[in-house]
Order: structure tokens, then C-alpha cells, then sequence
């Protein structure tokens, strides 16, 4: 009988594969003899088989009653007994971290006859009554289906007929009352009265948690974090306490740590006499844990103990579930809390300093995603601003947009185009999709462990939760606050690092971290507050580690010496790609028009001379810009109809023209080359070595004048680095053909300027063809340099303008991507075409230079595919060169660290 059931003592919190996060961690928990109430975890190998055939495995039920027989003869007490009765928590827990996007189930067990056990053992009727409803409610919209609203509007209904505001201003006959509302909902809604039977109650509220791993909502939020599909979730079931026992009980959730800032110290939210959902929606507003030292101060003092043991034995940040009942602590849940970037930072070197984890493993603790969002703008404090109102600094950043009152119109307006802000009172697991399209996120209820504040951290957005002045009323799609009055569609501006919200547009500044990248340190901390100051220190830090530590090189993608200076001030060490044709454009556009126009070799010859000097200074200012590293010069790639005018456009002008008298001579002759160079498919046309290899003396006038800037620059003592790059190279021949008129060139330079050039000649790789014959283009290329953008187009068979309006969103909903292969190297199919011409191709020269200049060369995840592959550089934008830094340096040590598990896995064999 394979084993599908862990008893909490079983477990550890390395098995988060099999045991899920939350289960490994209350296995964790209990191994350290922490308060826990005990339980077992249904394993996520039960989860998968239950998703792929069905039904759940054959002795599931079997292993379910050995575990349960297990937990009641440890408590003493039996599920849903009719004397002093134990209830249970059913749970989801994957291996990754989904907050809110699972189901869970709380009271299982109670029914008519439990109540009057639990009334006895109780001595709390009330308790008794809230424990039901809450079961029959989170049953019935978990479990049965049911719109949760429908129970919504009869509470709301009671508590307005009672004239109370909050839940726990009901009394005994109220909640009685809506126990017997509940039951008819159930009733009217599946033709079924409510499951009287604990064992059934369990076994469908565990089936209910193994469906909620496919709803639209969880399969969304693993699209976004790219976690896998068919990973599957753990259940766990856990002896219930109740938080809800009267004012010496509760419940909250706190850190070991502010996630949102990253300071020491106690942060978190508590509610006397509640159950743990009430926390996490945002129904009411908590207290603070400081508050919670004064109302139970030996809990507190247990609790704090617990806290720094905790963050000591997972060396991280941790997010802590607990309940107290009647002065008793209980530890319900704990992982290592998800946090924003800025506190992301500060934590790992704080950690550092405190002794508890290496800069490598700091390392770890950061990603290049955080890193772009710490280099986002922020609010001018310099900016007239309006306030409405406060609220809680939940995730930080600065949001503007148009306020709107519902996901889904958060998902139309920013589909049109607009910046959106979804306002809610809460928000619940329902508005992800909303969430997601809005640029930020406010609430009128809710903490920092608010359903709203966890995935906004979590995601990057900006959000302000519990601003308790703000009344919200989604249905009528209008907000009041001190007496103004906000609308779907008025701009506000939010400031998730200080709470504010503002009315209207408020200008942006530089985050200091682009200060700090640009003009340096010092620079950067002039005006700063501690905190933001103490970010700005723990990004330099970590840097300056990945710096000292990676083995690839970043260099950037700039075609001007503006973008070439502002590239190496952030840290580029060298160019990985210019795109000559860019020099092409604007006023020079018509000079390009005579080479494609010329009738004959003289015209071509004297067209091109023309365009000679030109080139030659935009190469001498982007090679003195770039003096003393290398720097990769493209030559020219797109097809020459791009420098022409519209077809269509130009076709309509001349037939109105002929209509009103005649087209002037040279218009017509330019439409005549216009449909002369018209193609079907032109990025599968007449582009890159082609071009070369068709328009005489093409590729000849970029060689000169990349050859002649460079002996100038060298005879005034400069130190230019270029190396020449042909695009579209499918066969050895074309490389062979443009090699010898290259050579040829240079040597004819270099007897002009007696002036010694030595210039790397080298390709594209970004034909699947290129790539499987990798090991003929090395004997002519001196590197390769990987165009990911049409490699992956022409791998694909992707038209990449066109597909990805057309149907990329299809394919990510039916999970044909988890992620767009433009934005993500697809690994198994294009990665493939990247390690063979990698390997083949050194084979066949082993000081072959390997790079990659497509955007993927600023992806945090690609760049850790370079790293296995032995790329020796990555190049992308300038603003994403601080990001490729950091994750070159994070795929080293993260290298270092697996083969330190493998290690130790061993060891433990």
C-alpha cells in the first residue's frame, strides 16, 4: 500500500514535494515541539492521482480512517461525536505558496447532534452557534458551490434588522437563526440538505480542496508566479482551536519581520474572538500585535519566543498563522513570508549582518524581477498633492490610474489601454484577475495580512489596505471620503510605501535606485530618508557580490554613444549589439533611397560614398563612448523596404496624382521600387546577409567605415574594441563570402592608416539551420552571438507581430505556454538549438566567443540557462543590464548551492 497520509509527526520541512508547503512546515513545527494541534497531511501524490483519473486512489479512504482513528485516540476525542466532539480544519498546501487561491474548510465535523456535545464541553452556546454558520457557509460556497453571496446577504440582512455592524454583536437566537437561513440556502440551492454525517463532511470537503487546485483563479496565479500545473496540492487536516471562544480568544497572523519594509520588529494583525478567515479576507479591521500584548500578554511573550525561533531555524523572514484559545497558544501555520522587493532586500544583508546566511546565500534571497522594481519611478514629494485619505502601506510604490470598483472592469479598461485602480472594501480570491490588471490596489478593510496586502507583495503592486474613512460601494461604482466623492473612472494616485492616497495625477521622479546606478552611490542617498537609504546600501551590497562572484559577462544592446554611455554606467562591459540601421533613419533616410534606387554600379557607388561619412561618425562616437571594451556592430539586417515609404500609401498618392494631371518622375520610379522589393514574408525575405551578399557594396561601405573610425580612433591614442556581426547567416558559404570581402577590406585599411587592426569577424545565430551546423560557421565565425527573437520566431514558426495579438492569450489559458517564449527562453525547443551550436560549435573552434543579444539576454530565468550553457555574455537594454548582473551573479551561486544539496542528499543516502 503506497503511503498517501503523513501523520504531522512524520514529516519535515523538506518534504514540501510530497507534504506540500503547509504541511511540511506543520510537520516542521511539531518536530520542534511547538505548540500544534495534531493532524495528518493527505499527500500531493493522492491530489494528482485524484486530478488525473478522476476519483481518488483506492486506499485513500482506508489510510484516511487509519490517520483519523490515530488523531482521536491522541485528543481523546472523536470526529463529530456527540459528547465533547472533534472538529478538524481541512486545508490546502502546495508546494509553492498560493495565498488565498486554495480552499479551506474550518469546523468539520459539527452537525445537529455535535452542537449539543460541543454546547456541554464549551460552556459557550454562542461559540457553538458562530462555529456552525461559519461551517454551513464556508461548506456550502467551498464544497457545495453555492455563491457565497447568498450567505453574504443574509448575514448582512440580520446584523441590519439587529442594527449591528459587526458579526460578533449577534447573539445566541441571531446566530441560531442563521443556522436555519444557512440550511435552506443549501437546500433550495442543491435540492440536498446539509451533510449531516462528519466522515462525508470530511471526504467532500478533502475532494473540494483537490478540485479548488484547477479553478480559473489558481490556474491564473500560477501563470503569473510560472508555477507548473501539474504539481498538485497537499491537504492538510488539523485538529480545530477555536479562536472564537469570547474576548480570551483569537486569532492572527504575523511576521518576523515587516514584509513590506523590511525593518526588525513585531508586525502583525489580531482579532479577539475570531476564527482565522476573518483575518485574512479583511471583514474586519485588526488590531495590532502591540495591541494584542496588552489584551494577552503571556501569549504574546510565548509568541515572540516562538517568532525569533522560528526566523532563526528557517534563517529568513517568517509569516506565522496562531490562534489563542482561552489563554492558550496554538501554532497553525508558518512559511517563509512573501515580501516586496525593497524589503527583499533589506532582510537578506540585515540577515548577513546578523550572522545567519552568507552573501551567497543573500544572493539567493533577491531576484532580477525585484531589482526592476525597485527601479521603477516614484512621486515627486516636491509635487502639489491632495490628500483624501490613510490608510495602511501594504505593498510600496507609487500607482496612478483610473479608479474602477470590480475585476472585470479592471480587466476591460486595462485591455483598452488604461492605467486602472481597483478599489474595493476587500478583496477576495475571486478579484486576482483584476488584481493583476491594475497598476495598484486600495481597500477600505483589511491589514498588512489582508488577502489584498499578501498578493500584492506578492505580485509587485502597489497597495494601501484599511482605509477605514474610505466607503466603498462597488454597485453603485462610487467612493466617499471627509465629503469627496470618487467615481469609476477619476484619477487617484496611491503611495503604498506611506499609506497615502491622493487625488488626481501626482507627478514621478528617478527611484533613487537608478540614482544610485547612474550617478553612484552618494549621489544617491542625498535626500533619501533611513529607509529608503537602507535599500539603496543593500542593493550596492548584493551588486557589487554578484559582480565579484559571476562568471558571464553583460553588455548592452545601444546603437548610439547616448545610450552607449548611459549602458556603461550601469554597468555594461561592453556592446553586444548595434543596430545600424537605426543610423538610417530620419534625415538619412533619403540617402539610403538613392543605393536602393540606383539604376546603375556608378549611381549605387556614388550613393553609398555618400552615406561613408556619416557611418564613419556614428562608429567614432559610439567607439569612443566605448573605449576599451568591445563593442558588436551589426551590419545591416532588416529588408530594404522598411527605409521605403508605405506601399499602400505611396500607391494611393501616385494614383491620385495620375488622376490630376500626372505623378511627378520620382515618385513613380520610387513606387515602381517599392513593388519591385515587395514581399510576402519579408522576415523571411530579402534581409541580413542576403542583403550583402545582392546589393553590391552594402556590407563593403559598413566594414570601411567601421574600419577607418577605428584606425582614427586608434592612431589619437584611443582603445576601440569593434567587432563586425553578420546577420541571417543559414549556410558557411554566405559567412565565407562576406568573410573574404571583409578581410579585404580591413587589410586595404589597415595599408592606408599603417595603422594595425585586428576586428573579430563574427555571425547571428537565429536560424535553426544556423544552429545545427553550428560546427561549419565556427571554422569562419570567430563568435557567435545568439538573435533569440528570430530564433525563436523561426523555431516556432511564429510571425511574432502577428501571433501575439492573434492567439498567444489562447495558448497561455490552454497552457500551451506558462509563459511567452519572447519574453522566456522556451528552454526544451530553442534552448535545445542554443546548447547544440554552443557545444558543436566549440568543438569545432574551442576559443569560439558565445553571447546572446536577443531580449531574452535580460530575462532573469534565460540568463540562468546561458549560465549552464557556458555563454560567456549576455546583452539586452540598459535599463536591464543591473538585472543581468544580478542574476549572473545569482546563477553561480545558485549552482553553488544545488551541488551543496546534491551533496547533502547524499550524505543522507
Amino acid at each position: 500500500m503506497k503511503k498517501l497520509v503523513y501523520d504531522f509527526s512524520e514529516g519535515d520541512k523538506d518534504q514540501k514535494d510530497l507534504l506540500g508547503g503547509k504541511g511540511a512546515n506543520l510537520a516542521e513545527m511539531t518536530r520542534l515541539g511547538l505548540p500544534v494541534p495534531p493532524g495528518f497531511i493527505i499527500t500531493t501524490e493522492a491530489c494528482r492521482h485524484y486530478l488525473k483519473s478522476g476519483r481518488q486512489p483506492d486506499d485513500l479512504r482506508v489510510q484516511v480512517t487509519m490517520a483519523l482513528r490515530s488523531l482521536e485516540d491522541q485528543v481523546g476525542r472523536r470526529l463529530g461525536d456527540s459528547h465533547d466532539p472533534l472538529l478538524v480544519s481541512v486545508r490546502s498546501g502546495a508546494k509553492f505558496s498560493m495565498p488565498g487561491m486554495m480552499e479551506t474548510v474550518l469546523n468539520v465535523g459539527l452537525n445537529d447532534f455535535s452542537l449539543q456535545g460541543l454546547i456541554e464541553a464549551s460552556g459557550d452556546e454562542r461559540f457553538v452557534w458562530d462555529s456552525y454558520r461559519r461551517l454551513i457557509q464556508m461548506f456550502g460556497k467551498t464544497v457545495l458551490g453555492i455563491d457565497g453571496e447568498a450567505f453574504s446577504h443574509a448575514l448582512d440582512a440580520t446584523k441590519s434588522r439587529k442594527g449591528v455592524k459587526s458579526d460578533v454583536e449577534l447573539d445566541i437566537d441571531d446566530l441560531r437563526g442563521l443556522v436555519d437561513e444557512f440550511k435552506v440556502i443549501v437546500k433550495d440551492h442543491t435540492g440536498r440538505d446539509f451533510p449531516q454525517d462528519p466522515r462525508l463532511q470530511l471526504d467532500l470537503a478533502t475532494r473540494a480542496v483537490f478540485d479548488s487546485w484547477n479553478t480559473e483563479r489558481a490556474r491564473l496565479y500560477r501563470r503569473r508566479e510560472r508555477i507548473p500545473h501539474d504539481l498538485g496540492t497537499a491537504v492538510s487536516v488539523c485538529t480545530m482551536v477555536f479562536g472564537n471562544l469570547g474576548d480570551s480568544s483569537g486569532t492572527g497572523v504575523c511576521f518576523t519581520r515587516d514584509p513590506a519594509t523590511g525593518v526588525p520588529g513585531v508586525y502583525g494583525d489580531y482579532l479577539v474572538n475570531a476564527q482565522g478567515e476573518d483575518v485574512v479576507s479583511g471583514i474586519r479591521n485588526t488590531l495590532s500585535l502591540e495591541d494584542f500584548a496588552e489584551v494577552d500578554p503571556a501569549s504574546y511573550k510565548q509568541l515572540r519566543q516562538i517568532m525569533r525561533r522560528l526566523e532563526t531555524h528557517y534563517r529568513d523572514l517568517c509569516d506565522i498563522e496562531f490562534t489563542v484559545e482561552r489563554g492558550k497558544l496554538w501554532m497553525l501555520q508558518t512559511r517563509v513570508g512573501k515580501r516586496t522587493a525593497a524589503a527583499a532586500f533589506r532582510i537578506s544583508t540585515q540577515l548577513v549582518d546578523e550572522q545567519l546566511i552568507t552573501m551567497d546565500e543573500a544572493l539567493q534571497r533577491v531576484t532580477g524581477a525585484q531589482l526592476a522594481q525597485l527601479m521603477f519611478p516614484q512621486f515627486d514629494v516636491r509635487a502639489e498633492r491632495v490628500l483624501l485619505t490613510r490608510g495602511m502601506a501594504a505593498s510600496p510604490g507609487a500607482a496612478v490610474g483610473r479608479v474602477v470598483f470590480d475585476s472585470a472592469a479592471a480587466v476591460a479598461w486595462a485591455a483598452r489601454g488604461e492605467r486602472v485602480l481597483l478599489v474595493r472594501r476587500e478583496t477576495n480570491p475571486e478579484d486576482l484577475g483584476g488584481m493583476i490588471a491594475a497598476g495598484g490596489i486600495l481597500t477600505s478593510r483589511g491589514g498588512k495580512t489582508s488577502h489584498a496586502a499578501v498578493v500584492a507583495r506578492g505580485m509587485g503592486k502597489t497597495a494601501v489596505c484599511g482605509a477605514d474613512a474610505l466607503d466603498v460601494d462597488a454597485a453603485a461604482k462610487v467612493a466617499t471620503a471627509g465629503g469627496v466623492t470618487i467615481n469609476e473612472g477619476d484619477l487617484l494616485s496611491i503611495d503604498g510605501s506611506t499609506g497615502e492616497v491622493f487625488v488626481g495625477e501626482i507627478p514621478v521622479v528617478p527611484s533613487p535606485v537608478v540614482l544610485y546606478l547612474e550617478q553612484g552611490l552618494d549621489v544617491a542617498l542625498e535626500g533619501v530618508d533611513e529607509g529608503g537609504a537602507d535599500v539603496v546600501r543593500a542593493v550596492h551590497r548584493l551588486l557589487e557580490h554578484a559582480d565579484s562572484v559571476r562568471r558571464m559577462r553583460v553588455r548592452a544592446n545601444a546603437d548610439n554613444a547616448e545610450d552607449a554611455d548611459r549602458a556603461r554606467r550601469m554597468g555594461a562591459e561592453g556592446i553586444g549589439l548595434c543596430r545600424t540601421e537605426h543610423m538610417f533613419l530620419g534625415d538619412r533616410r533619403v540617402l539610403i533611397e538613392r543605393v536602393i534606387l540606383a539604376d546603375t554600379a556608378a549611381e549605387r557607388a556614388t550613393a553609398l560614398e555618400a552615406l561613408l561619412p556619416h557611418q564613419r561618425a556614428d562608429f567614432e562616437e559610439l567607439l569612443t563612448a566605448m573605449d576599451g571594451l568591445p563593442t558588436t556592430i551589426r551590419l545591416l539586417d532588416p529588408p530594404l523596404h522598411e527605409f521605403l515609404p508605405d506601399r499602400a500609401d505611396l500607391m494611393v498618392e501616385v494614383a491620385l496624382a495620375e488622376a490630376d494631371g500626372g505623378a511627378p518622375p520620382e515618385r513613380v520610379r520610387l513606387l515602381a521600387a517599392v513593388n519591385r522589393l515587395h514581399e510576402t514574408n519579408p522576415m523571411l525575405g530579402l534581409r541580413g546577409v542576403r542583403l550583402g551578399l545582392t546589393v553590391p557594396g552594402l556590407f563593403a561601405l559598413q566594414v570601411r567605415a567601421i574600419a577607418e573610425a577605428t584606425a582614427a580612433l586608434k592612431a589619437a591614442g584611443g582603445n576601440p574594441l569593434p567587432e563586425i556581426m553578420v546577420p541571417l547567416v543559414g549556410s558557411v558559404m554566405e559567412l565565407h563570402l562576406i568573410r573574404d570581402e571583409t578581410d579585404a577590406i580591413l587589410a586595404e585599411v589597415r595599408e592606408s592608416t599603417g595603422v594595425d587592426l585586428v576586428i573579430p569577424v563574427g555571425t547571428m545565430i537565429e536560424l535553426p539551420r544556423a544552429a545545427l551546423t553550428a560546427f561549419r560557421i565556427a571554422e569562419v565565425a570567430q563568435f557567435f552571438s545568439f538573435g533569440t527573437n528570430d530564433l525563436t520566431q523561426t523555431t516556432w514558426g511564429f510571425s511574432r507581430d502577428d501571433v501575439e495579438a492573434a492567439f498567444f492569450a489562447s495558448y497561455l489559458e490552454k497552457g500551451v505556454f506558462t509563459m511567452s517564449p519572447f519574453e522566456s527562453l522556451d528552454v526544451d525547443g530553442v534552448g535545445r538549438l542554443v546548447d547544440i551550436a554552443s557545444r558543436e560549435g566549440r568543438g569545432a573552434r574551442p576559443d569560439l566567443k558565445l553571447g546572446i543579444c536577443g531580449e531574452h539576454g535580460g530575462d532573469p530565468e534565460s540568463i540562468h540557462f546561458f549560465e549552464r550553457t557556458g555563454l560567456d555574455y549576455v546583452s539586452c537594454s540598459p535599463f536591464r543590464v543591473p538585472i543581468a548582473r544580478l542574476e549572473a551573479g545569482r546563477a553561480v551561486t545558485g549552482a553553488r548551492e544545488d551541488d551543496r544539496s546534491d551533496d547533502d542528499e547524499i550524505k543522507r543516502g
